[in-house]
């Protein structure tokens, strides 16, 4: 039963192996072309030998039609050579190959067989010779199909073998045995041909998985890298591109315009608002306003507008201006209008309503601009003066504000190289009693003269101090010596100082500031810090325990330039505040205006609730006093009273004030 099985399975074509079967199929269908012209020559050779002495029919009519098929069959697989087949049209062609071995083998040997009685022994040799070559190029040319291979060894040998075997013929006999033994050493060959060609076939299969596996990995891999690169260009939040996507898409498309001679234009946008809506409403209801205005920028995305968000509140577009949607300046300027009034309709935050307005600053190159970074930093400057003179605005990059960037930067380079303890100063602006005059406080302004630009105002150098991380050495240095210029005042004024964002940042700043009021000669309730809303909107939990750490040492606290922030009632109610200052927006002119009178009417009524004093700071005409005076405001500073004064004249105006008092008093008692 086993035998049966093992010779079944070898002249059988396997079915559990498609890819075997393919590969089978390429290299067979190559040979089988060559078989029958093996077949039809040998044929046509033996047919030759025997014209004179064998039949008609068995020399002319079998051959010819024997020719016939294996030309047509020879053209046939030529044919099939150079398809492009699937594994199971493969199997089916092997297995009609191998039944229609069986039949040619079987006609092949019959009619050599019937050759053998005519003709001489040359003749009976050359059959012989006919049936050893035929086998051995028919073995050969089927060694990729072995069942085949097999079934026409058997079925060609044998029968001959025995018919030659009892010719009684020595040299048939010797020939028969000849072929007999040389067809099992082919067979043997033939077995160890297609044992190696199924493990290389399956080695080639392997490899080719192998190779497959690796391409899939590395396309996975190449997948991954994308997505990578993608997020890692992708703002998580908004779901738009981020600022290291912008910075890598400035540069390349600054680049392209210089190098055509294109316009490019960069807007950049920073939300005016956003801090109190975070602090109102937490960082939740935050995260839906930056991806509200996400989406409304992203309305103005077109062919050569790219939207992106740089971090925070700043968002920023790149603008090919000669793209498809070509502009001029004032398309841009259109464009720059049309986005912050987008951004000023209200959001809508579960049932709240919040709003936001967006500030822009646009640069264009050719105009200005080096390079990328050079043109960003020129948009930022323009973003800058939007928000410094008009909130809400389009502001383009131009020759004003070249000039001022230009002394910006003389400045900033000024105040690195400066020596600052010699060459910063102070200067002391009164804050009296509106009802006595009596000078009851200084305001101590720093003052900068450099050996290089002269007078520099304070509105250029402390922001660039501030920015560059000079503001803490500043602090220090004028808060050492106001310290000390305070000390020797007569009558005890207190000493107004104010404090930069950076100075409440640190704690470690803010325990150097104790140490420098722990250490002086003067009260700490003599000193009264000023902090504005920027400094409280830094990082408010940090601000407002600096600032219980400077009362709890007992300095004073005043809150400057209030009501020109976005939740000043919000701060005021968290913070141990002493002090309101009123701005000078709010006092300017308000005889005049209705409006700010209201303002300042709704200010000191707070200040009352809340046992606060208010202070009127930028008090220049004598109708504003006598307004201020009426709504019950006491303590007022500006040029209507005095200049800041140098440390003598201040000491000197403290001395005059004394004598004044003096020589009243005497006149009062009659001494």
């Amino acid at each position: 039963m086993k035998l049966f099985q093992s010779v079944k399975r070898l002249l059988t074509v396997p079915n559990d192996n498609p890819e075997l079967a393919l590969a089978q199929f390429k290299a067979f269908s190559k040979q089988v072309p060559l078989l029958y012209f093996i077949l039809l020559t040998n044929m046509l050779s033996l047919a030759g030998t025997h014209q004179q002495s064998a039949p008609f029919w068995l020399v002319k009519v079998v051959p010819a039609v024997f020719a016939v098929i294996f030309i047509v069959r020879g053209i046939g697989w030529i044919r099939e050579s150079r398809k492009t087949v699937d594994a199971a049209y493969a199997y089916r062609r092997l297995i009609s190959t191998n039944l229609l071995v069986p039949p040619i083998a079987i006609m092949s040997v019959a009619w050599s067989v019937a050759l053998i009685p005519y003709g001489n022994d040359y003749q009976r040799a050359h059959v012989a010779f006919f049936m050893s070559i035929t086998v051995i190029g028919v073995i050969f040319c089927l060694m990729h199909l072995r069942s085949a291979a097999l079934m026409v060894t058997f079925l060609v040998i044998l029968p001959f073998a025995i018919v030659m075997g009892l010719s009684g013929e020595p040299t048939l006999i010797a020939t028969a045995v000849n072929m007999f033994l040389v067809s099992l050493a082919m067979i043997a060959i033939l077995m160890r041909h297609y044992s190696d060609f199924t493990k290389l076939n399956e080695q080639r299969l392997t490899l080719l998985a192998q190779q497959a596996a690796l391409h899939d990995k590395n396309r996975e891999m190449q997948l991954l890298s994308d997505e990578n690169l993608r997020l890692a260009n992708l703002d998580s939040l908004t779901q738009i591109a981020n600022r290291r996507s912008f910075f890598s898409n400035l540069t390349s498309a600054f680049e392209r315009a210089r190098a055509e001679n294109r316009r490019l234009a960069i807007g950049v946008v920073d939300l005016d608002g956003f801090k109190p809506v975070n602090d109102l409403y937490g960082h939740s209801a935050g995260d839906k306003v930056l991806i509200e205005v996400a989406d409304r920028l992203s309305t103005f995305g077109r062919a050569g507008c790219s939207i992106f968000r740089l971090g925070g509140d700043e968002f920023a577009l790149l603008i090919d201006m000669d793209g498809k949607a070509a502009m001029d300046e004032k398309a841009l300027v259109e464009l720059g209008q049309r986005i912050c009034a987008s951004l000023s309709l209200p959001i809508m935050i579960g049932n709240s309503v919040v709003h936001v307005t967006g500030s822009m600053g646009i640069a264009v190159y050719p105009d200005v601009g080096l390079n990328g970074q050079d043109l960003y930093e020129r948009a930022d400057y323009a973003l800058y003066s939007a928000k410094r003179e008009n909130r809400a605005s389009v502001v383009v990059f131009n020759a004003r504000q070249a000039k001022a960037l230009f002394r910006q930067r003389q400045v900033e380079e000024v105040l690195f190289a400066a020596d600052l303890s010699r060459e910063i100063t102070l200067a002391y602006q009164p804050i009296v009693d509106a009802r006595s005059g009596r000078t009851v406080g200084f305001e101590a302004l720093a003052r900068w003269t450099s050996p290089v630009l002269g007078p520099v105002s304070p509105a250029e150098f402390i922001p660039i101090a501030e920015q560059h991380g000079r503001i803490n050495l500043i602090t220090r240095l004028l808060l050492t010596r106001a310290l000390k210029d305070a000390a020797s005042w007569r009558g005890e004024p207190y000493l107004s100082f104010n404090l930069s964002p950076h100075d409440l940042a640190v704690e470690e700043n803010v325990l150097r500031i104790i140490s420098a009021v722990s250490s002086s000669d003067i009260a700490p309730e003599r000193i009264n810090f000023e902090i504005t809303e920027t400094a409280i909107m830094h990082d408010f939990e940090q601000a407002a325990h600096s600032i219980e750490l400077l009362r709890a040492l007992g300095c004073q606290m005043s809150l400057d330039d209030f009501g020109t922030g976005y939740s000043s009632l919000n701060h005021v109610h968290k913070l141990p505040l002493s002090k309101i200052k009123i701005d000078r927006s709010f006092v300017d002119r308000i005889d005049e205006r209705p409006a700010s009178y209201k303002i300042v009417k709704s200010v000191l009524t707070l200040c009352s609730e809340m046992g606060l004093t208010a202070i009127a700071e930028g008090v220049e005409r004598e109708e504003e006093v006598r307004v201020l005076k009426q709504l019950g405001v006491n303590a007022m500073q500006g040029y209507y009273f005095s200049t800041p004064l140098v440390q003598d004249l201040a000491a000197a105006r403290l001395e005059r004030e004394q004598a004044d008092a003096g020589a009243a008093m005497a006149l009062v008692t009659g001494e």
